[in-house]
């Protein structure tokens, strides 16, 4: 069984699609090994988005991250990372597939509602990021 992180963004938060969002999670047999909610301080967001730190919507992610309250959660089933990724769509909502969240939720490029691990590394560092292994079960 694999796991990845998954993060609904502030811009979803805002809109009230949390329910919504984690619905298509679990009908595609992903379950929630973990979640809560937190607002994220600006070396959280620094911290976690470090690699792209010399890009230059670095300072624009950091903030549009601290804008909100988040939900972060540990998806847990077959292939997770790529289910995960798939039931996301592309980082840009316009070419995102007819279905996917960020087809159905996000505005644009930055505000895309979802983040997902792209790796089952990341997804262990991620994961390590927000969660100790006792709120994992």
């Amino acid at each position: 069984m694999e796991q990845t992180l998954s993060i609904i963004k502030p811009d979803a938060v805002k809109k009230g699609v949390i329910g919504k969002i984690i619905d298509r999670f679990e009908s595609n047999n992903l379950r929630i090994a973990a979640i809560k909610k937190i607002q994220l301080t600006q070396c959280d967001a620094q911290s976690f988005y470090a690699i792209h730190k010399d890009r230059p919507f670095f300072k624009d992610l950091v903030e549009f991250m601290i804008s909100g309250p988040v939900v972060v959660m540990v998806l847990e089933g077959q292939n997770a990372v790529a289910k995960n990724r798939e039931l996301m769509g592309a980082t840009n909502p316009k070419e995102a597939a007819t279905g996917t969240i960020r087809a159905d939720f996000a505005d644009s490029i930055d505000a895309n509602a979802v983040h997902g691990s792209d790796s089952l590394e990341n997804a262990k560092n991620e994961i390590a990021f927000f969660f100790g292994t006792r709120e994992i079960c």
